[in-house]
């Protein structure tokens, strides 16, 4: 998607927003700002720009001015009529700072005193100038050429109002005065837009919440690259731009995740594929509320789940990752989701197994991993459209490894005897003796009619027998019952979805919800 539109750049220390144009492409997203550059001529840094005005019987300086040190920005030229002094010197542009006015320096001055000093310039009044690239959004500058000469201000000068300077001064001459027309030789410029800052989309992260806290910005979103260059703080004026941009970006980013994903995938063996990746924010639990949630990188590769500070790039940083859990021991958890109309929808997707959070943050699109030994990482993602590829990613990656693994074998006791508990994708069911290996028993998942643990390290199977139709309670001890049950759930929903794939995509609530959004 390439896309461009005028935005503001939020800057938090100053809590001034400046206008910027974006411009973005498949693979980067650029800030643009304006500046005033010498299109012609000797003068190419355009840095300071002297230039003399003749005051005109008519029409004055032609030009109105805002701001001052009373409000701690400069005083800028924030209007230029058409066909008047200052536009016939091709020389000045709106957003240009004043600097000196007949060589005094003015860059500390109030408004009123350079609106004092401008008048009593005399006929010809010599100025110098700096393009201000960053003028606070508070000036309400237009981007825009020369207005008309109509459109003027009046009433007492204010910093946040124009003082019009296309009025007559306290000239002594009457007689019309030649134009300040710009002299053959003379450079000349132009205001453009220049780019500032580039950010590399490639597994680039995107952040609409203030740092460290769950207050989400109104219409505005950060992006951060790779080596974590900033845009800064991106600010729309209105929420279905700041949408649109999001959604636009996000489309880009998830392109390119998809492209390192094949390149990745091509120096991997068919049993190792990487079948998602990106960045979510990981709640930090037992923390201060000052480091609620932090960026990880999460991959969906092979055998495993990969949770990483920051993304594999080589084949040897897949080593690196903080944590790394096999798929078939663990659940994927749906938390939250943002509906149209504001509601929350708290969704437990799988039900007989539970596990309590707290849920009171104000981050929609959330959801956990469950692991083994009864922990579990809790995640959230920006977009609605993200936490659908991640439910769906997570029952591929899941189903994959069920089929590729056949079957899983787990060390477990009951009343001091050592037995083996098989779960086989084919078979269903086997409990046997660790060491004569003689089978004890063995059920089909069909057999399966429910469960109930303690929590810790027991667990009672009901099984159907299917000559008497009468339940068979099955009690075992594990070691890390909590992996083992993440375990049937995956070979049983793997199951089903090999028999019945509708009956899975019925389930996804992500999907359901989002989409239909």
């Amino acid at each position: 998607q390439t896309k461009t539109g005028i935005a503001l750049l939020y800057d938090e220390v100053s809590e001034n927003a400046y206008d910027i144009r974006l411009k973005l492409t498949k693979e980067v997203l650029t800030i643009q700002k304006q500046d005033v550059v010498c299109v012609s001529g000797s003068d190419h840094s355009a840095n300071h720009r002297t230039v003399t005005l003749r005051r005109q019987p008519v029409g004055g300086l032609g030009l109105s001015i805002k701001g001052g040190a009373e409000h701690k920005v400069p005083v800028v030229i924030s209007k230029i009529f058409k066909d008047q002094a200052a536009d016939q010197t091709g020389m000045l542009f709106i957003g240009d700072a004043i600097i000196q006015v007949n060589g005094i320096n003015v860059e500390s001055a109030t408004h009123e005193e350079v609106v004092h000093l401008l008048r009593n310039a005399g006929d010809e009044v010599t100025i110098t100038v700096q393009y201000l690239r960053e003028a606070p959004s508070f000036l309400k500058l237009p981007l825009g050429s020369p207005g008309p000469s109509s459109d003027h201000s009046s009433g007492a000068s204010s910093p946040l109002f124009d003082s019009g300077l296309h009025l007559n001064g306290n000239s002594t001459n009457t007689a019309p005065s030649s134009p300040s027309s710009p002299i053959a030789n003379e450079p000349k410029y132009e205001k453009r837009w220049l780019d500032t800052l580039s950010v590399p989309l490639s597994m680039a992260r995107i952040s609409r919440y203030k740092t460290g806290t769950d207050k989400l910005r109104s219409n505005a979103f950060e992006v951060l690259a790779l080596d974590g260059v900033s845009t800064g703080i991106l600010q729309f004026y209105t929420a279905q731009e700041s949408a649109d941009w999001l959604r636009a970006i996000s489309t880009n980013i998830s392109d390119l995740t998809l492209q390192n994903m094949k390149m990745a995938n091509k120096c991997c063996s068919p049993s190792d594929q990487v079948i998602h990746m990106g960045w979510v924010n990981e709640r930090l639990e037992g923390t201060d509320s000052s480091q609620l949630y932090k960026f990880k990188f999460l991959a969906l590769k092979g055998s495993s789940f990969y949770i990483f500070s920051t993304p594999p790039v080589s084949t040897l940083d897949w080593v690196r990752a903080e944590k790394i859990y096999n798929l078939c021991e663990v659940l994927f958890k749906i938390h939250k989701l943002w509906l149209a109309d504001d509601c929350w929808l708290q969704a437990n997707l799988y039900l007989g197994i539970h596990q309590d959070f707290d849920l009171e943050d104000q981050r929609p699109y959330c959801f956990s991993v469950m692991v083994g030994h009864g922990k579990s990482h809790y995640f959230n993602v920006e977009l609605g459209s993200e936490l659908a590829v991640w439910e769906k990613s997570f029952q591929r990656a899941i189903f994959l490894e069920v089929q590729r693994t056949g079957s899983k074998t787990y060390m477990c006791s009951w009343q001091g005897d050592t037995l083996c508990f098989t779960v086989d994708f084919a078979l269903g069911f086997t409990c046997f003796d660790s060491k004569t290996k003689n089978v004890l028993w063995r059920f089909k998942f069909s057999q399966l009619k429910g469960s109930s643990d303690d929590g810790k390290t027991r667990v009672k199977l009901l099984f159907q027998n299917l000559d008497t139709k009468q339940i068979e309670t099955k009690e075992l001890e594990f070691q890390d019952l909590t992996a083992v049950l993440h375990c049937i759930h995956s070979f049983i929903a793997a199951k089903v979805a090999s028999v019945d794939p509708v009956f899975i995509d019925s389930q996804s609530i992500a999907r359901k919800y989002m989409y239909s959004n």
